[in-house]
């Protein structure tokens, strides 16, 4: 795998040209619309199979997947375009293998209104999936919001298990720590919640919790370890999973970073791994900032590979920008989450030339927007091919169990293109 930077004056006929690749599969893997535009600074991942099949006049995904003793599931994640059609052509050419260099679990994070051509086009590159749809209360009583049965059965019918996403956030994000710190202080609370949580995992066919941490930090570790320990006992009984997503804090403080220290190895032997995710939501007060600094990571990492197991560790990836209008005025302003997609047909639509951060590994731009005969200047961050592949270095240079993705609400082709070009994905039914 390359990754180029678009140069002005570049099309995708002179770059598929230069690198050997057909302009097909160099939309597909980009996920590039027409009239397939581009802008200087822009990444695209240039993906070199390892081997591939040309269809013959009656193949099957079926009868293809058994010829090379691959799975269906495989051929799905390396030419997703399939799942939006019924029918293989003759001629065409399947990727059936890239050099991957791991095999991890991936851990895509969604909510049940998931369009179905999306989820299904994901789910193959999915080990699990995590239902944003229930909300713990005071008294340790969930609150769900919509029917969550049709996403746990396309699930399983790609082979990603689903796991019922817990948390004292709203699906908008709004936080109750009041509700987090009733729970915690209360048995009879703890105990309502996982009667709860068995009865519908029971009923719906989930296979385990994923539990979110949001307040966790050195003072009250011991509540959260507590209460870690009282779940997985009860789950293990059933047999079920259990995750826990760890929505960690970092701080600058005199150009050093620091994060809290957390006992990690007291989780480590009682859940099936700890997503360490920073979620992001569709407002940002600021300042403007990358949306992922591959220093503040690092950081975390390196204090997290000494207190859990490699093997537990699942490193977050965030899927989204941020759009800020300038000069940013503390306590007034805020930014709007756009998708990266959205993000790349801004900087075209404004001729914008994008600049990427070595230090945080995150691409940026600027564009000028008229209001009513003013001019306000923006700035947009976002994540490319170039942060992405950093990501999946530290996966692979510690040995970690995987990645976490919030979200996947939207498909993005670079993201999965890359993922699969450089892993297999671990399937576990």
């Amino acid at each position: 795998m390359e990754i180029y930077v678009v140069q002005r004056g570049d099309d995708i006929y002179s770059i598929a040209n230069r690198y050997g690749i057909s302009v097909v599969k160099l939309v597909y893997d980009n996920g590039l619309d027409p009239p397939y535009s581009l802008t200087a600074g822009q990444t695209l991942v240039i993906a070199y199979p390892k081997l591939s099949h040309t269809v013959q006049e009656g193949d099957s995904l079926q009868s293809i997947a058994a010829s090379y003793h691959v799975t269906p599931m495989q051929i799905l994640r390396n030419n997703s375009y399939l799942t939006d059609r019924k029918f293989l052509y003759p001629g065409e050419t399947l990727v059936i293998s890239y050099d991957t260099k791991k095999s991890i679990t991936t851990n895509g994070f969604a909510y049940p209104f998931i369009k179905r051509e999306t989820l299904i086009k994901t789910l193959p590159s999915l080990t699990y999936l995590s239902v944003y749809n229930y909300t713990l209360t005071e008294k340790g009583v969930m609150t769900n919001y919509t029917d969550d049965t049709e996403i746990i059965k396309i699930s399983k019918e790609y082979g990603a298990i689903p796991l019922m996403l817990l948390s004292t956030l709203t699906p908008q994000g709004e936080p109750n720590v009041e509700a987090a710190y009733r729970i915690l202080l209360s048995e009879k609370y703890q105990e309502r919640n996982m009667d709860d949580s068995v009865n519908i995992i029971k009923s719906k066919g989930y296979s385990g919790i994923n539990l979110v941490f949001n307040y966790l930090n050195n003072d009250n570790q011991i509540l959260y370890r507590n209460f870690v320990q009282r779940i997985a006992k009860r789950l293990q009984q059933e047999g079920f999973l259990f995750f826990i997503t760890i929505n960690y804090k970092t701080q600058l403080n005199d150009n050093e970073i620091t994060i809290e220290k957390i006992d990690y190895s007291a989780f480590d032997s009682y859940v099936n791994g700890m997503i360490f995710l920073r979620f992001t939501w569709g407002t940002d007060y600021g300042p403007p900032a990358p949306v992922s600094n591959i220093n503040y990571i690092e950081t975390l990492i390196d204090y997290v590979s000494t207190k859990a197991s490699q093997d537990k560790i699942i490193i977050g990836k965030p899927t989204i920008s941020y759009d800020w209008q300038l000069p940013y005025i503390p306590n007034k302003s805020n930014a709007n989450s756009l998708s990266l997609n959205t993000a790349l047909n801004l900087a075209l639509e404004f001729n914008s030339t994008i600049e990427f951060d070595e230090d945080s590994q995150t691409p940026y731009f600027y564009y000028d927007q008229y209001n009513i005969g003013l001019q306000h200047q923006h700035i947009v961050w976002f994540i490319d091919a170039k942060s992405i592949d950093a990501l999946n270095k530290i996966i692979i240079k510690y040995g970690f169990r995987g990645s976490g993705i919030w979200n996947i609400m939207i498909y993005n082709s670079q993201l999965w293109t890359i993922t699969n070009v450089t892993f297999d994905i671990i399937k576990l039914i």
